[in-house]
């Protein structure tokens, strides 16, 4: 086991692997920009390094620092939770190279999906089915449209490299779709240093379904089951639930044993989530996270598992302590995202927070790095904390999430918590009837 590991993250994900690695007796180095000098997984850890100044790409971006962090505090080992850096195969290599583990994939396999034709390629290429798309990059409007003609309309326009709903763009007019290849070509270039895109078939009403699988360095690998991922704003998740209500036995053993089957034919190792859209009872892949996931509780929640714990486990070479047949699905588990962002227009709302009083009691579970006093800084993603709720049924489920989303007190910023409230009261929420598109058209009827 790792006596000391650096953190190259901020915020809960980064106190959320600060906790698993003193539960397993591993010291913990956090590093952090000049804004995030009083952040709780800086004052908890057992030491911390300034990396830079507030801007992303000066600290937890800068590859270099954050290397130069470990090698002074003589860390072994270095988790880059998820975002920044997390699915940066040169980062992965040069955390390799200068003698350190990454807790992650190998390089070769952050690269082949960081890049979405190629991962489509791959994952097609061991008779997976994924939704029907260009074969590689479209950069010529006639070529798009050939394409889109042939699929029908509407079509979705991706780039190759993104990540974070960004860079997607919907055309369902012919008559546009030359200015949507020229718009997403240019948001990719700026957003991901790649122009790049290709184009898919629009789905007109899917779930959007992912699996979460575990693989060692051993040849081993398991599934830890589904979470149904569908409730998105602007191609963001919101709310996050397992298992998924969508979903029956078989249905999930057959999602389970294609991942795990594809990941053991890559020689994949340590944890990975392969994402689907689930439409007509047919999944189609369309693309991989090689990396820890933000909604990564739910399933601890279900399976009883640590998955930060396992993936430390793994990453030390050590194999996956249990067979898939020893994996226990328990109960239902949700989770909802809690951004400082006003409810109605999502304008990011950073700022002191000078009231916290988050909700407890049976099967609740807050990730947060808030506290009364702390300042949330305009310089990060929104997310300030997820609540999530176990149940032994959905029902359960629902009503204790209801329960606890009416306690949970931030006082200071505005957040999307009022927006929560309103979801959990829904009737196709509570009925389960949900797509990938039903939650836009919720938020529009606000008010």
């Amino acid at each position: 086991m790792f006596e000391k590991v650096l953190i190259a993250n901020r915020g809960e994900i980064a106190l959320r692997i600060h906790r698993a690695c003193h539960e397993l007796g591993i010291a913990t180095v956090a590093v952090h920009s000049t804004a995030d000098a009083d952040a709780m997984h800086v004052r908890l850890a057992d030491e911390s390094v300034c990396i830079g100044p507030p801007l992303a790409r000066d600290s937890y971006l800068n590859a270099h620092a954050i290397l130069s962090a470990a090698t002074i505090t003589g860390a072994e080992a270095i988790h880059p939770g998820y975002g920044f850096l997390s699915e940066n195969a040169d980062f992965a290599a040069m955390v390799e190279e200068h003698g350190f583990v990454f807790i992650g994939p190998a390089p070769e396999h952050i690269r082949m999906m960081g890049d979405k034709i190629m991962a489509r390629r791959a994952i097609a290429g061991l008779g997976i089915p994924v939704v029907p798309g260009t074969g590689g990059p479209v950069s010529d409007a006639g070529a798009a449209q050939q394409f889109a003609d042939s699929v029908g309309y509407p079509v979705l326009i991706k780039a190759a490299g993104g990540g974070g709903g960004r860079g997607m763009k919907v055309v369902a007019d012919p008559g546009d779709l030359a200015e949507g290849l020229k718009l997403t070509r240019a948001e990719a270039a700026s957003s991901f240093g790649n122009d790049a895109v290709y184009i898919e078939k629009y789905l007109s009403h899917p779930r959007h379904i992912e699996v979460q699988v575990l693989a060692d360095v051993h040849g081993n690998v398991v599934h830890l089951g589904e979470r149904d991922c569908s409730l998105q704003r602007s191609h963001q998740k919101v709310v996050e639930e397992c298992l998924s209500p969508s979903l029956n036995a078989g249905q999930r053993d057959e999602l389970g044993a294609m991942a795990c089957k594809a990941l053991a034919q890559l020689g994949y190792r340590n944890a990975g989530t392969l994402e689907f859209l689930f439409e007509d009872g047919r999944f189609y892949f369309i693309e991989m996270n090689t990396r820890l996931q933000v909604e990564h509780p739910v399933t601890e929640m279900v399976c009883g598992l640590d998955l930060v714990r396992e993936q430390i486990r793994i990453a030390t070479g050590a194999p996956i302590p249990f067979r898939q047949d020893q994996v226990n699905f328990n109960g239902h588990a949700i989770e909802c995202r809690i951004n400082a962002e006003d409810p109605q227009t999502f304008r990011p709302s950073p700022g002191r927070i000078n009231e916290y009083h988050p909700p407890g009691g049976l099967g609740v579970r807050v990730d947060s790095a808030l506290y009364s006093g702390y300042r949330v800084p305009p310089y990060y993603d929104s997310m300030v904390a997820k609540l999530i709720v176990h149940g032994t049924t959905r029902n359960e489920c629902l009503m204790r999430l209801r329960r606890s989303l009416d306690e949970y007190v931030i006082g200071g910023i505005e957040t999307t918590l009022p927006l929560h409230r309103r979801l959990v009261r829904a009737a196709e929420f509570i009925d389960g009837t949900y797509d990938v598109h039903w939650l836009e058209k919720f938020v529009g009827r606000a008010g």
